[in-house]
């Protein structure tokens, strides 16, 4: 369990996630890094929407971390790997 609790400590934030949140169920990545994020509803959020809605209560299962002045999403950890956002396959929006 102590290591759950150091990785919350490298999170900004944990917002309280609201009973209808979605959950990240893909990465979008451009030249390897994650651009956007795929919703348990299908749709297509970019990084800094999805820090938002997480922020809103409206993404479950994230929590808001830094760096420099950048903020991104990172797992909330739980004791499953499945779920991890690393672990979560690359997706493709589409035609935009």
């Amino acid at each position: 369990m102590e290591q759950y609790d150091s990785v919350k400590n490298t999170l900004d934030q944990i917002p309280q996630a609201a009973a209808d949140a979605k959950r990240i169920v893909g990465l979008v990545k451009k030249s390897g890094k994650i651009t956007g994020y795929q919703l348990s509803d299908q749709s297509f959020v970019s990084k800094p929407q999805a820090v938002s809605l997480a922020k809103q209560g409206k993404i479950a299962g994230v929590g808001i971390a830094h760096r420099g002045d950048t903020e991104y999403l990172k797992s909330i950890p739980n004791g499953s790997e499945n779920d991890n956002l690393g672990n979560l396959p690359s997706v493709s929006p589409g035609p935009q």
